[in-house]
């Protein structure tokens, strides 16, 4: 029977009646009105309004079981503007149903376009993978059996899945306004939890989307795996998380006023609100019970169902076992009933709104009645149930849509307990699973097949594959589905069931992918399971198992800065793979070799060829891994050479082919950290910031979260925020907190904490940290990253010895010292490899100069130094660095009483650089500065005075104090000094630091050095 519309609520039952299709109809229990959901209602509204004003938009919405969240969905959609899509989750896909609310989108876009509309939608792309889910969009090779394009290389295929299914949308929104809806996301599948966060993080490019999606938040329990999920998405700055909360007493009555077209007598209203404590499913239920109320849902649900006709509450035992949804021929086979005698027996179910009906089966109503009437099945009744639905599949496939008997089979087999059929369809659902690139799903089928195995005694023959097989099957894709401590325990069980001496390829492969597997989950690496595994391939036997042994191993000796071992591995990788045609091994090979050159950040390097090199084999291998860490390396490799906007430019590239291999949340925040740091070194601060905001908005993991943090952190420092600045550093501090020791990680952000602590006046703690990372981080293996460090600390420690008596600390002389010898002997030691560590080593130099001598003394040595740091910078393109360098050089011309004319144009440009970029702290020092010459800022007499105007109204005793906070006395000890009240020293501080704009007593001493107002060579400055 096919029902030629899908009706709502009471308008369901007046379509079949008026169609003669039903023979008593049932009270309505369903509200014609929608009630108490107006603001969640305008909300969805709101966010469809401004995804077609162009803005990013998508919402989540939860709520307890039965509160109203698809009649919310369903006013809303009969309501929208534009094209509705609505795909729900089924509770099959716990147990591999992969991509089951796209697939149902699918169909309804192929019902409503017609094939040609879809392709004609992806915009001149092929829609293979798109047959993955639903063969009616696989190409016409597909359709008979051939490959699928990049069959052997999954990710690549999934991505393009991804990729397909984002352009789809695209077409469809171009048309018009578009809402996508998923219904049930807490029965969401991994694949389809992945394709919806894939989907979300890109939704910038999807101009008039709106995404929704649904979730019953009360089973959301601690390891639920969509909690993970929610969290993610959460933290995407235009995602908002809706919770429909139950109806308040009013709300009840008036949506039983609805039910019953007539207003309630006070006591039900009462009574119905008191059981369903504004449930409004309860509140269905509850109306018209003619016994006592029950206390729980159970019992209303089967209420409602045994006032049913015994042979339909029979049938719906009958299809409750089929799942939430159960096609029409399908119930037929299994029930034994004909298309007339089914259909006959289901209408008072459709009549009394326990399921719905449309043209390919039929839905219960509400999860929940679907619930309770399985768990209302007999042992017994359960197990023959379930075997008669996958008898019924396994002589007719096609009762189930195209491309999921085998999951289907999966289920009821399992569910029915025959151990055997459950193992073989497993292993069938499996491959399904993997053909739909779903491998999450299949990762969960292939522990199926491992779980059942010793329960059948011929499991090998069934499948036709070793018990082996089916562990190095379900290591491989752990790996694809980033489940690294099930993969690393797969291995272990697989290498102990692996005879060596028979198979040595074999074992070493799996110790290859054992230590990958722990590189992956940051987990415990046993550094001999390389050598074990090279050991076992070294008979010249087993070339290919031995390149890529090679490979690994010269990755993991690089990491632990063994360069000359891992460069020996690598060659021989890289001659081995050329010999036997092995692209993948050979791409991973020299990016190893481009990283270990040793003169790599060099213009003359030969890095950036041998990363094209990669890059070029990584394509022919269809490796989109290797692809996108050739991109990583190449912009890190660009940036370390001073070639910033060429590094910016390779790293966006990277991000949209993470994005479009499905790489975003691994790769996505290393590719974001290489485009923001090389803008940021540019000058194009609020280029980077708003890629830093983006980056950290979407759903990205992995520590190098912690640099776009300490990025983020550093820019607002330069501007002076810092209150911000700090709030991103805590940030990067916890992200990094659970990791180990990284150079490029741990070095700037140690140099950070001790920037920002004396940005803040806190000149002991900045020294302090200072010297403890100079006594103990292992800076001569990172020439990179050690030498903004060392300029960074000695710049502190030189402002410390210029810092008159009054204003140092006890002990900070002796600590600014000991970090200077300290970064004096460091640098000694450490190597200069291109232009930009070029430039920060002539800047050391000219901070150790500016350390030891009086301020109010110059050399034409020191001005050389700063000349030449300035002339590296500005050769680099790096304004900020220029303009601090400008300065320097403005201020050793006028110690000097040389050239104020030089001087004066120093200042000019740093002035300039400083409001240019929103540098107030720098702005700040260049315009005190140049008031204390009496020198004119053409054009820029305003960069970054604000506090400086502000020290001006200090009253006289204001300045006493704050000469006293300067110097770290307490307020009872100032007001013992002055001979005044603590209280009144404390409203002389509130003063002081609303004036200077600071945020506590130590930015206040900060502000005070900075602005020279104790100067001791010059009058204060008021």
């Amino acid at each position: 029977m096919a029902f030629d519309s899908i009706a709502k609520g009471c308008g369901r039952i007046e379509v079949l009646a008026r169609a003669g299709m039903l023979n008593d109809v049932m009270t309505c229990r369903v509200s014609p009105v929608l009630v108490g959901r107006a603001e969640e209602l305008a909300a969805l509204q709101d966010a469809l309004a401004a995804a077609q004003a162009g803005a990013p938009a998508a919402l989540l919405i939860g709520g307890e079981a039965g509160i109203g969240k698809s009649r919310l969905i369903s006013e809303f959609a009969a309501r929208a503007d534009g094209r509705v899509l609505i795909g729900s989750c089924l509770e099959l896909g716990a147990s591999g149903l992969p991509f089951a609310p796209f697939t149902q989108v699918l169909r309804q876009l192929v019902r409503e376009l017609g094939v040609p509309g879809i392709i004609s939608l992806l915009s001149g792309r092929a829609s293979g993978e798109l047959g993955r889910l639903l063969p009616e969009l696989a190409e016409p090779t597909t359709r008979e059996g051939g490959p699928y394009p990049g069959e052997a290389y999954p990710g690549e295929a999934r991505a393009r899945l991804f990729e397909q299914v984002l352009a789809l949308l695209q077409g469809l929104a171009q048309a018009g306004p578009l809402t996508l809806i998923i219904e049930d996301a807490h029965w969401a599948d991994r694949s389809t939890r992945d394709l919806l966060t894939f989907l979300i993080g890109n939704q910038q490019v999807l101009t008039g989307l709106l995404i929704v999606i649904t979730f019953r938040s009360d089973e959301l329990h601690r390891t639920h795996p969509l909690r993970p999920l929610l969290a993610e998405l959460g933290r995407i700055a235009w995602v908002e998380r809706m919770e429909l909360p139950r109806l308040s007493s009013a709300e009840a009555a008036a949506l039983i006023s609805a039910i019953l077209a007539h207003e309630p007598a006070p006591d039900l209203a009462d009574t119905v609100f008191r059981r369903s404590e504004g449930n409004p499913l309860f509140v269905e239920h509850l109306i018209g019970c003619e016994t006592e109320v029950p206390d729980s849902l159970r019992d209303m649900v089967l209420a409602s169902v045994q006032r049913l006709p015994e042979e339909t509450t029979d049938l719906l035992r009958v299809a409750s076992a089929g799942g939430t949804r159960v096609g029409h021929a399908l119930l037929a086979e299994v029930s034994g009933l004909s298309d007339e005698d089914l259909s006959r027996v289901l209408r008072p179910a459709v009549a009394a709104n326990v399921l719905l009906a449309d043209a390919d089966g039929y839905q219960f109503r509400h999860a929940l009645i679907q619930e309770v009437m399985h768990d209302d099945l007999l042992p017994g009744e359960h197990g023959r149930l379930h075997a008669r639905y996958a008898e019924a599949i396994q002589l007719r496939p096609s009762l189930v849509p195209a491309g999921r008997a085998a999951i289907s089979l999966a289920h009821h087999w399992h569910s029915a307990h025959d151990v055997t059929w459950a193992l073989v369809s497993a292993w069938q659902a499996a491959s399904e699973a993997g053909h739909a690139l779903a491998y999450s799903e299949q990762l969960s089928m292939l522990s199926r097949v491992l779980e059942l195995w010793d329960n059948v005694p011929d499991a090998e023959v069934r499948i036709g594959a070793d018990h082996i097989r089916v562990l190095e099957e379900a290591v491989e894709i752990s790996q694809l589905a980033g489940e690294s401590e099930r993969g690393v325990a797969f291995a272990a069980a697989a290498l102990r069931e692996i005879d060596t001496a028979a198979d040595p390829g074999r074992a070493a492969i799996l110790l290859v992918r054992r230590g990958s597997l722990c590189e992956q989950g940051h987990l415990t690496v046993d550094g001999g399971d390389l050598n074990e595994a090279l050991r076992l391939v070294s008979d010249g036997q087993h070339e290919a198992a031995r390149a890529q042994v090679l490979a690994s191993l010269a990755q993991s000796q690089r990491k632990l800065n063994a360069d000359a071992q891992a460069r020996m591995y690598a060659e021989e990788a890289l001659e081995v793979a050329r010999a036997h045609h092995l692209p993948a091994v050979q791409a991973r090979a020299m990016i190893t070799l481009a990283i270990l050159e040793p003169d790599s950040y060099s213009r003359d390097s030969n890095a950036l060829d041998l990363l094209g090199q990669a890059r070029a084999a990584a394509a022919d291998a269809q490796d989109y891994q290797l692809l996108v860490l050739a991109a990583i390396n190449e912009s890190h490799v660009l940036e370390g050479m001073g070639r910033h906007v060429e590094a910016a430019e390779v790293a966006r590239t990277g991000v949209a082919d993470a994005a479009g291999y499905g790489l975003s949340r691994t790769s996505g925040a290393i590719l974001a950290v290489n485009v923001a740091e090389p803008l940021a070194a540019a000058g194009k601060w609020a280029e980077a910031s708003e890629v830093i905001a983006r980056a950290l908005g979407a759903p990205l993991a992995g520590p190098h979260r912690s640099s776009l943090w300490r990025l983020a952190g550093e820019l607002a420092l330069a501007r002076g925020d810092l209150d911000v600045a700090r709030r991103a550093l805590s940030n990067a501090s916890e992200l990094l907190a659970s990791t180990t020791y990284e150079d490029q990680k741990h070095l700037p952000h140690f140099r950070m904490e001790f920037e920002l602590a004396a940005a803040e006046g806190q000149l002991a703690s900045a020294l302090a940290t200072a010297r403890q990372v100079l006594q103990t981080a292992d800076l001569q293996t990172s020439p990179r990253y050690s030498w903004p460090l060392l300029t960074a600390a000695a710049r502190i420690a030189a402002d410390v010895v210029q810092l008159p008596a009054a204003a140092r600390g006890e002990g900070d002389l002796d600590l600014a010292d000991a970090v200077l010898q300290a970064a004096r002997s460091e640098a000694r030691k450490l190597d200069v490899v291109g232009p930009v560590q070029t430039a920060f080593r002539r800047t050391l130099a000219a901070e150790m100069a500016r350390a030891g001598r009086p301020e109010a003394e110059a050399s034409p040595d020191d001005l050389v130094l700063w000349q030449e740091a300035a002339a590296a910078w500005e050769e680099l393109g790096e304004p900020f660095a220029l303009g601090r360098a400008l300065y320097r050089v403005a201020e050793v011309q006028l110690a000097d009483q040389a050239d104020r004319g030089s001087a004066a144009e120093a200042l000019t440009r740093a002035a300039a650089i400083a409001r240019d970029l929103g540098a107030r702290p720098l702005g700040e020092d260049v315009a005190l500065l140049a008031r204390r010459a009496r020198i004119s800022l053409t054009g820029a007499s305003n960069a970054g005075t604000g506090v400086g105007r502000s020290a001006r109204s200090l009253t006289a005793r204001e300045l006493d104090v704050l000469r006293l906070v300067s110097a770290g006395r307490s307020n009872a000890a100032i007001a013992a000094e002055l001979f005044i009240s603590t209280k009144t020293v404390s409203v002389h501080v509130s003063n002081i630091m609303g004036k200077l704009g600071a945020g506590n007593r130590g930015e206040a001493a900060a502000i005070a050095h900075r602005l020279r107002i104790f100067d001791e060579t010059q009058p204060p400055r008021t």
